[in-house]
């Protein structure tokens, strides 16, 4: 894709800035944003390719502002908030946000969530999303034949192991939540659930991972969740 128009969503206005500077610096496309109405005007009239909200707004918190939007958009949201909290994160996370960068951030790191979204953007659009085969690396998944295969040899894996390998994929390059997960997986957010996808979660990482020198297709997300790795070389056996 052309360089993404990013919609930036801040009430500081050194911070806003700040971004916005240093997107004009790398030729990047923006609008601006000082509170929440007018961010969800903006969204809406202009329909940006990336948005970079502060959750701290005068009028709306940015978690509200995610909600709305994820009721008629799937446009990646990268928070920017001082709420360090893990509660903050999972909150944001589970309303919707694709990735959360806590403030101070230095521009590199930010330039960097940037540009893996923008990966995973062109992925999407270069990929056709309803066909019935995943790949990833080394790894493929055939949706209309229930069946995995690692290195061109079908994974032996369980229904719940297939159905968190397939929440997984669909989402490649996204933070999920435990609770997101086991929503998907279950049908509940129950804690003895968020135990068992642990379990399970194990398990899968161990059939997908058992070369020690291979490249991890699952990161873990401490005290959050987990999110499925763009491999862009085949994992070597």
């Amino acid at each position: 894709m052309n360089k993404p128009l990013i919609l930036i969503v801040e009430d500081d206005a050194p911070i806003r800035n700040l971004i916005a500077v240093t997107l004009e610096a790398h030729d990047y496309r923006f609008i601006t944003a000082q509170n929440a109405g007018n961010a969800l005007m903006e969204a809406t009239s202009h329909n940006p390719d990336i948005m970079l909200l502060d959750l701290g707004l005068p009028d709306m918190d940015g978690v509200a502002v995610i909600q709305k939007i994820r009721t008629w958009s799937n446009i990646p949201i990268i928070v920017i908030s001082a709420r360090s909290d893990d509660a903050d994160k999972i909150e944001a996370l589970d309303a919707g946000a694709d990735d959360y960068l806590t403030k101070p951030f230095s521009v590199d790191e930010l330039l960097a969530r940037l540009r893996v979204t923008i990966r995973r953007l062109n992925q999407t659009q270069s990929d056709n999303s309803d066909s019935p085969v995943f790949t990833n690396g080394s790894l493929r998944i055939d949706y209309a034949a229930g069946c995995a295969w690692l290195d061109e040899q079908e994974l032996h894996l369980t229904p719940i192991e297939y159905k968190l390998l397939c929440v997984l994929a669909r989402n490649c390059g996204k933070v999920l939540t435990h609770k997101y997960i086991t929503q998907q997986v279950w049908g509940t957010t129950w804690e003895n659930n968020i135990a068992s996808l642990r379990v399970f979660m194990a398990t899968l990482r161990k059939k997908l991972e058992n070369d020690p020198n291979g490249l991890p297709f699952i990161q873990t997300h401490v005290g959050i969740g987990y999110r499925m790795m763009k491999v862009d070389h085949p994992v070597c056996s």
